[in-house]
């Protein structure tokens, strides 16, 4: 089944099962301070669950584009390495918002999977939560009955907190979970050892597929639990993990996903991939890994600049630029390639994944322009790089010294965009090594410099009044189309640190300002309306002289 038809396949089962498709929220994050990027499915529905938006559609469906490179989700040093962790992925989700709960959510999980898509249910194994001390929460006995109904038991295993209660962050909603596994080994190797010891243990052939997180809580900034207003459904399959099964290969890498873009940067290199069976030589196993590497974050890239989010040196675009260097240099270092390459991409991906995501499409020009400049300029600080780590290791040289400072190797990683290991194959050239522990000390210095300095702390929300708190079903009242000047009441507030300086997030019942689309649009269409008026009444006067003239002609 190609890529394309199993998206499909996922929207259409849950549509008729009265889901409303929805389309992918922007993978960007502009209006949450918890968030840079969306990291999950349920990020873009998190005022939903807890309570503090109108539940438009109970049911809903829709493949979420998400991006885990920063924060408690982070999978970017597994990118490219192994064969299914990725920088941007899409998660497929079907959602209960106060709907339907447990029997259904499962149920219909079992449903998609094994009768629609054919999956073999003898290589499917799924977990529950076995409960947690710490939050004074029992063994999901719910989720057992209902899954001992489809399931040999022997197939259902117990998890535990890290693996199956599912946390967005630190604080927000959150839930016990029920994971389903695919067991993707030869069955030789399944005879050898059972699939159920190999569940959640790394193993690559052994991977969760879906995860159907059943909300029912709220984590609060002390750590305490809290119940959420209703029970909602939270569920995300990661498309390209099953693809993958479908299509029956052994990584994510060697399915339509990847494969179109795999073979351009094939044809600019010159080089070949091979299967995951076929790269236990060294030499091929570098050449997959910065082929997975630049195939995966080409992706990340694109969808970042067409939702708005350029390369830059601070926040969310400085891990955009982060991903973008971390591709040339794989390119640069593995595949030979000196000049700009990742813009070139840009097409093949627009074409591949254009029908699905448009933006792609409308916004291709720009992406690949935005790309190839930041290329040409990584380039440029990759000359300067190694002009720098040439003068290095002269320098050690002549003060016979065999070791290149630690401080001066991170400085190149760090200024320069140099790996370790690059900077260590060109120390070697010159019969030096590196100080790899000093490496490691001014990392880590770096990475407490970089938590302090992002390190957010958000509080609870505190209600000024319970009788004059929101109905769950009430908006805020938005007055800025008639007018620029409301008084208004405070609903809730609290109190946001970041950067060392402190801030609060107030709701008001009623307000003239929109924070959204770039700024305080009242204002502008006020503007705009005064403008507009300003030029009906230039053209009247301009009417009202070329009458005055033509009447004075007439009359000479």
């Amino acid at each position: 089944m190609e890529s394309s038809k199993v998206r499909q396949t996922f929207l259409d089962f849950f549509k008729s099962k009265g889901h409303e498709i929805m389309p992918s929220s922007p993978m960007v994050v502009k209006n949450d301070p918890t968030l840079m990027f969306i990291n999950s499915g349920m990020a873009p529905f998190k005022d939903l669950f807890l309570g503090n938006s109108p539940i438009k559609f109970p049911r809903v469906v829709d493949t979420q584009k998400c991006l885990r490179v920063s924060g408690k989700h982070n999978d970017l040093e597994e990118v490219g390495v192994d064969t299914y962790h990725h920088t941007m992925f899409e998660m497929l989700g079907n959602w209960s918002f106060g709907d339907y709960f447990k029997k259904d959510a499962i149920t219909w999980a079992w449903e998609l999977l094994t009768e629609v898509y054919k999956i073999d249910k003898s290589r499917l194994y799924v977990t529950v939560f076995e409960g947690s001390k710490e939050d004074n929460l029992g063994f999901d006995q719910e989720a057992f009955d209902i899954w001992k109904q489809f399931i040999p038991e022997e197939r259902i295993l117990r998890g535990n907190k890290k693996d199956n209660f599912w946390e967005m962050g630190d604080i927000g909603p959150c839930g016990p979970c029920s994971e389903i596994h695919y067991d993707g080994r030869t069955l030789e190797e399944i005879a050898k050892v059972g699939g159920a010891s190999r569940v959640n243990n790394d193993d690559p052939q052994v991977i969760e597929v879906w995860n159907n997180v059943f909300m029912e809580f709220e984590r609060k900034a002390d750590g305490s639990l809290v119940k959420l207003p209703k029970q909602h459904v939270d569920t995300g399959m990661g498309f390209e993990r099953l693809v993958r099964v479908l299509q029956e290969k052994q990584s994510n890498y060697d399915t339509d996903v990847f494969k179109p873009v795999i073979d351009k940067i094939e044809e600019l290199s010159g080089l070949r991939y091979k299967p995951f069976e076929e790269e236990k030589h060294q030499k091929q196993l570098i050449i997959n890994i910065a082929m997975r590497v630049i195939a995966d974050h080409i992706r990340a890239i694109s969808f970042s600049i067409a939702d708005g989010q350029l390369p830059s040196n601070t926040g969310a675009g400085y891990v955009i630029r982060r991903i973008l260097r971390r591709a040339i240099r794989y390119g640069y270092q593995s595949l030979n390639l000196k000049e700009p390459f990742m813009y070139r991409l840009v097409p093949v991906l627009a074409h591949q994944m254009g029908h699905a995501f448009p933006e792609l499409v409308s916004q291709k020009l720009l992406i690949e322009k935005v790309i190839k400049e930041e290329e040409i300029a990584f380039f440029r600080t990759l000359e300067n790089g190694l002009k720098r780590i040439d003068q290095v290791c002269a320098n050690t040289i002549r003060d016979k010294k065999q070791i290149v400072d630690g401080a001066i190797v991170f400085e190149l990683y760090d200024t320069f965009g140099f790996p370790i290991d690059l900077t260590s194959l060109i120390a070697r050239g010159y019969g030096l090594s590196i100080d790899e522990e000093g490496f490691q000390k001014e990392l880590e210095k770096q990475k407490n410099r970089s938590r302090e300095a992002t390190a957010v702390d958000t509080g609870d929300w505190i209600e000024i009044n319970k009788q004059d708190s929101l109905n769950k079903n009430q908006e805020v009242k938005f007055v800025g189309y008639e007018q620029l000047e409301a008084e208004s009441k405070i609903i809730k507030y609290r109190k946001v640190k970041a950067k060392g300086k402190e801030q609060f997030q107030v709701v008001l019942d009623k307000t003239p300002f929109y924070a959204e689309s770039g700024g305080h649009l009242p204002m502008k269409r006020s503007m705009l309306r005064i403008q507009k008026r300003k030029m009906e009444l230039l053209f009247i006067l301009q009417i009202n002289f070329l009458r005055i003239l033509l009447r004075h002609f007439m009359q000479k």
